[in-house]
C-alpha cells in the first residue's frame, strides 16, 4: 500500500493504492472495505475483492427516511468481460457450502481511491478495464462507471444486476417472494412489493434483458464472526450487455429517482468538484490564503472522510437541519457522538456553517435539560439515556464560538444552556442531579447505561458506572466555567455559574487517589468508589478547564500512557485489571462484554494528545502518537478510521470500518499539533483555545 501522486484527470489529491500483492489474495482484499456516502444517510460499501462479507454491503443502501430508514436496494453488479473470445468473471461470491466461485479478484491488477471514489483496474489479456463507484451528494443515487483504459480490440461486457429490498440490519431468505421487474426507458424498474420505493437501474448504450431468479445462500463471513445470521439471498433482476471500444465508457446508475443524470462525464465531474471544494475549504488545497503547501496526504483523506458522516436531518421548520452519523455501516446519528465529533468534522475542516446548523438542529431536541442519545431507525421517539451528550453540547458550542466569534448564535442558544444547567442542578431523568454536598454531578439508575461506556447485554449493564463518574464531572466543571464565560460575553449574570464551578472544583479533589497516583473512575457508587484505571480521567486534563493541579495532570497523562496507550488509541481498561479483556470477538454478548473492558478506542487518541500537549508542551512528541494511523488508513475501512481495536497486540481493527469520532478526534488533534508547532505561544497556554 502506498500514498502516491494523482494521475491525470483524477482529483488533486493523493490516493491510497494497492497492487496485486493485496488485490489477488482473498484474506487481504476481502478484509479491506470501501465506503461511499450521499450526505442524507445512504451509502454503498463492499470489499476490495468484491466479495460480500457483511449484510451491510451493497451498491445502493438508500436512506428512505433521511438520515435513517436505510434499505438495501441494489446489492451488486456481477460483470463478465469477454476479450478475444475468452470470458473473464470480474466478481466473487462465497457460498454457504464454503466455496468461493467465481474468483474475479484474481484479475484485479490494482485498487485505489481517487478522493473517496474506489477504483478497480482489471487486467484481462491485454485489456485494462477500470471501474469506479460513487454517489450523488444529496440523492439516493449510486453511479458505477466502466472505462476501457487499454485494449487492442473491443471487448464485450455483460453485467447482472442483483437486487434486494430489506433493512440494512437484516438478511433475506427469499422463499417464494416475487418482485415486479419491468423494462423501463434505459433499463430496469424493480418494485419489491406494493408500496415499496421503486429501484431504477439504468444505463445508456447497453441492451437490457429482464430476469427474476433468486440466488440463494450467499455466505457473509463477518456476520458469522459476529455470531449473527450469515446467509443471504439476492435477486438477479436483469442483465446489461454492451461492447466497449478502447477509450469508451459505460455508466450504470442505481437510484430511487426515475430520471437521474445519465451523463458519465458530468456525474463524475460533479463528484470531483464537490470533493475539491471540501479540500479547499479545509485549507489543504490552493485557493485559500491559509492553505498549507505541505499538508500531509493522510490528512487530506481525513478531510474527505469527515464529510461522509455529515448528513441532513430535516426539521419541520428547517429543511436544512444537519446531524452526524456516528459510524458506518450500522450506526445512526447519536447525540453524544455528534457533539464529540463536531469540532473535528466541521471546525477543523473549515465548515463553520455546518457546525452552526448542527448546533441549532440539536437545540430543538433539548428536553428536561437533556439531548437525545439516539434516534431509532424505526422513527420512534428519541431516546434520552445519556448524561454526557448535553455537556458535550456545551463544549461544542464553546469550540464553535472560539472559532467564529458568532455572538448571534450564542445569544440564541444561551437561554437553552441556562435551562440545561438548571435541570442538572435540580434533577432530571435517571437520577441525574447536582449533589449540594460536593457540587458534583451524580447520575444513574439500575439497568440503564448513561455514559459513553454504554454496553448492555440483556439486563446486564457491563459498566453501569452509577454515581459520580470522573469524565462526567470533568465535563460538568468545564460546562460551568464555559457558562460563566458566556454570561460575561453576553453581559448576563455570571456569579451563579462561577460559584457552582468553584464548588465542583473543590469536590473534584475527591477523585484523586493518592495511593496509585491517578483518579478514581467513579465515586459514591452502589459498591463505593471504583479505582479502576480507565481513560475517562483524561478529560480532566484535555478539556479547556481542568479541575486538577498541574502535578496531578501530569500524573494522569503518565498513567494513561504507561498502561492504556496503544498504536491506535487507548484501552478502555488497564491490562492489569482482573476484568480486562484483550480480544474483541465472538457473539454479541461476548463482544458487548469486551466493548469497554480493554478494547482500544481510536477516538481517545484526541484527548490523550491534547492532554499530553498540555502537560509536556512538545508538539513533536504529540505528533508521534498520531503517526500509526497513517498506515491504518490502508486497512479495514480503506481511507477511514475504525471504531475500535483489540486491546492486545497487534491491535487488530474491529467494529465499524468508519467511525465519526475516530476521524474527528484524529483531525482535531492533528490540527492542534500543527498550530502549536508553528506558533509562538507555549503549548500549555494555547492547547485548549
Amino acid at each position: 500500500m502506498g500514498l502516491v501522486s494523482p494521475v491525470p484527470g483524477a482529483p488533486s489529491l493523493t490516493m491510497l493504492d494497492f497492487g496485486r500483492e493485496v488485490c489477488g489474495y482473498l484474506p487481504l482484499a476481502g478484509g479491506r472495505e470501501w465506503l461511499v456516502t450521499n450526505g442524507v444517510g445512504g451509502y454503498a460499501s463492499g470489499t476490495v475483492a468484491g466479495l460480500l462479507t457483511r449484510r451491510y454491503h451493497g451498491l445502493l443502501i438508500a436512506a428512505l427516511d433521511p438520515p435513517l430508514g436505510r434499505t438495501l436496494l441494489l446489492t451488486k453488479l456481477d460483470e463478465i468481460a469477454t476479450v478475444e473470445g475468452r470470458d473473464y468473471s470480474l466478481f466473487a461470491n462465497r457460498w454457504a457450502d464454503g466455496g468461493v466461485e467465481p474468483t474475479g479478484f484474481r484479475h484485479l491488477e490494482r485498487f485505489r481511491l481517487e478522493g473517496t471514489t474506489p477504483v478497480w483496474t482489471f487486467a484481462c489479456a491485454d485489456a485494462l478495464l477500470e471501474k469506479r463507484v460513487w454517489m450523488e451528494p444529496g440523492a439516493n443515487t449510486t453511479y458505477v462507471r466502466y472505462d476501457l483504459a487499454r485494449a487492442s480490440a473491443p471487448i464485450t461486457l455483460r453485467i447482472k444486476a442483483m437486487a434486494n429490498y430489506r433493512d440494512h440490519h437484516g438478511s433475506t431468505h427469499a422463499g417464494d417472494w416475487r418482485m415486479r421487474v419491468e423494462s423501463a426507458e434505459h433499463g430496469l424498474r424493480i418494485v419489491a412489493f406494493d408500496g415499496a420505493t421503486p429501484l431504477h437501474v439504468l444505463s445508456t448504450g447497453a441492451e437490457v434483458v429482464t430476469d427474476h431468479t433468486w440466488y440463494r445462500g450467499y455466505f457473509l463471513a463477518m456476520e458469522d464472526y459476529r455470531g449473527l445470521d450469515a446467509r443471504d439471498d439476492h435477486l438477479y433482476a436483469g442483465r446489461f450487455h454492451t461492447q466497449l471500444d478502447p477509450g469508451q465508457s459505460l455508466l450504470v446508475v442505481a437510484s430511487t429517482d426515475p430520471a437521474p443524470d445519465l451523463d458519465p462525464t458530468a456525474a463524475l465531474d460533479r463528484r470531483r468538484a464537490y470533493e475539491d471544494e471540501l479540500l479547499r475549504r479545509s485549507g489543504v488545497l490552493s485557493g485559500r490564503e491559509d492553505a498549507s503547501a505541505d499538508e500531509p496526504p493522510w490528512e487530506q483523506h481525513l478531510v474527505l472522510a469527515a464529510d461522509q458522516f455529515i448528513v441532513r436531518r430535516s426539521l419541520p421548520k428547517d429543511a436544512e437541519g444537519s446531524t452526524i452519523i456516528a459510524g458506518y455501516p450500522w450506526f445512526g446519528d447519536w447525540g453524544r457522538d455528534t457533539m464529540i465529533s463536531l469540532p473535528g468534522l466541521t471546525l477543523a475542516t473549515g465548515r463553520h456553517d455546518v457546525a452552526e446548523r448542527i448546533l441549532r438542529t440539536f437545540a430543538t431536541f433539548v428536553d428536561q435539560g437533556m439531548l437525545p442519545n439516539r434516534f431509532p431507525d424505526e422513527g420512534q421517539t428519541p431516546e434520552y439515556n445519556t448524561v454526557d451528550a448535553t455537556l458535550w453540547y456545551v463544549e461544542a458550542l464553546r469550540a464553535y464560538h472560539d472559532a467564529t466569534d458568532d455572538d448571534d448564535l450564542l445569544r440564541d442558544l444561551f437561554p437553552i444552556l441556562r435551562e440545561i444547567i438548571g435541570w442538572h442542578e435540580r434533577g432530571t431523568r435517571y437520577d441525574i442531579h447536582r449533589d449540594p454536598a460536593d457540587g458534583l454531578l451524580h447520575a444513574g439508575e439500575p439497568g440503564v447505561q448513561l455514559t459513553w461506556m454504554d454496553a448492555k447485554v440483556g439486563d446486564w449493564v457491563v459498566t453501569p458506572r452509577i454515581g459520580k463518574a470522573v469524565e462526567i464531572n470533568a465535563l460538568w466543571y468545564n460546562a460551568l466555567r464555559i457558562m460563566a464565560d458566556f454570561a460575561h460575553q453576553l453581559e448576563e449574570p455570571a456569579d451563579r455559574y462561577e460559584t457552582m464551578a468553584e464548588r465542583a472544583r473543590s469536590g473534584f479533589a475527591r477523585f484523586w487517589n493518592e495511593d496509585v497516583g491517578y483518579c478514581c473512575d467513579v465515586l459514591d457508587g452502589p459498591d463505593g468508589d471504583d479505582p479502576a484505571l480507565r481513560p475517562n480521567q483524561l478529560f480532566a486534563v484535555s478539556l479547556p478547564h481542568s479541575p486538577l493541579s498541574e502535578k496531578q495532570q501530569k500524573a494522569v497523562v503518565d498513567a494513561c500512557a504507561r498502561h492504556l496507550l496503544t498504536s491506535h488509541g487507548l484501552r478502555s481498561l488497564s491490562p492489569t485489571d482482573p476484568a480486562y479483556v484483550g480480544h474483541y470477538g465472538g457473539d454479541q454478548s461476548q463482544r458487548d462484554a469486551a466493548y469497554h473492558q480493554g478494547t482500544v478506542w481510536a477516538w481517545l487518541i484526541g484527548p490523550f494528545v491534547t492532554a499530553h500537549l498540555r502537560v509536556y508542551g512538545n508538539p513533536e512528541q504529540a505528533r508521534s502518537f498520531l503517526e500509526p494511523f497513517v498506515h491504518h488508513l490502508g486497512d479495514h475501512g480503506v481511507g477511514s478510521v475504525s471504531e475500535i481495536f483489540d486491546g492486545a497486540p497487534p491491535f487488530a481493527p474491529r467494529g465499524c470500518i468508519a467511525q465519526a469520532w475516530s476521524i474527528a478526534e484524529l483531525l482535531r488533534a492533528s490540527r492542534t499539533v500543527k498550530h502549536l508547532d508553528g506558533g509562538k505561544e507555549s503549548a500549555a497556554r494555547r492547547v485548549n483555545r
